[in-house]
């Protein structure tokens, strides 16, 4: 048997805009596994947020596996076990800090289990309703961290120009570094140094010894990009972005609030 696997953004990919699955993709990811097929949710979100889905999704069985933070972490949801992970260095983590406070932008990292930062905004609120985390305060985030963090991403709700900006900045410093990139307009993230969805999937490839050509991903946005580029088929969602769209092998017919994955997984995985 041909074992494929399909690597699957999470938010406005997989989950419809008030963050619900519908019906028709969740049947559709039940049958390509019960077919010996592996599916993978690849997010930017830390895994404590990612295991929440994970675990209403059902995808707690062998064949279900998750890329976190942007490829930082890659996870075995059956045996609820991280498999691979790369960290920033307390001291990048620390500059990055730095230097969107100087610029006057809302900053945030995390430990284990809570997002780390310094100061209580809209923008952590903003960020809470949407992954359900605990926080932690600190004036000092090396107090608050037991490990070095997966990453550190900055939060702008009004004007995506600034973070676009504070990128271009700081680009010459955070070369070799960091990697830096846009997971939507409101949230620029700095991951370790070559680090992205598509090293994730890269690794969880070569791990289960699966042939490229078995390999299918879908996303919406800037730090999906990677990780199409890095599959056999990949696919952009209708409601992405124009970057995404031109990166793309194929791009659905339906959008994310219209069973886009059940489309896909018909399409080139059953």
């Amino acid at each position: 048997m041909n074992n494929k696997i399909l690597f699957a953004d999470l938010d406005h990919t997989l989950l419809c805009d008030d963050k619900s699955i519908s019906e028709k993709n969740r049947a559709a990811i039940q049958k390509m596994l019960e077919r010996g097929h592996y599916f993978v949710l690849a997010t930017g979100r830390p895994v404590e947020s990612g295991r929440i889905v994970a675990k209403d999704l059902g995808l707690t069985s062998p064949g279900c596996y998750m890329i976190a933070f942007n490829g930082a972490v890659v996870y075995d949801c059956a045996a609820d076990r991280v498999l691979h992970k790369s960290s920033l260095p307390i001291e990048v983590a620390q500059e990055i800090f730095d230097r969107a406070h100087k610029a006057g932008i809302y900053v945030q990292t995390y430990n284990t289990v809570d997002i780390v930062t310094k100061r209580h905004t809209k923008e952590l609120d903003y960020y809470v309703e949407r992954s359900h985390m605990t926080y932690k305060l600190t004036r000092r985030i090396s107090d608050c961290l037991d490990s070095e963090p997966q990453k550190v991403i900055l939060i702008h709700l009004e004007d995506d120009g600034k973070l676009k900006r504070f990128q271009k900045a700081n680009a010459a410093w955070a070369k070799g570094k960091c990697n830096s990139f846009f997971s939507c307009k409101e949230y620029l993230e700095y991951c370790p140094v070559d680090t992205d969805k598509g090293t994730g999937a890269q690794y969880l490839v070569k791990l289960l010894n699966i042939p490229h050509t078995s390999t299918v991903a879908i996303g919406d946005e800037q730090n999906d990009i990677p990780m199409i580029q890095s599959a056999h088929i990949g696919i952009a969602m209708k409601n992405g972005i124009d970057d995404i769209k031109k990166a793309a092998d194929y791009v659905t017919e339906n959008d994310n609030n219209h069973d886009a994955i059940a489309e896909v997984i018909e399409k080139f995985i059953l």
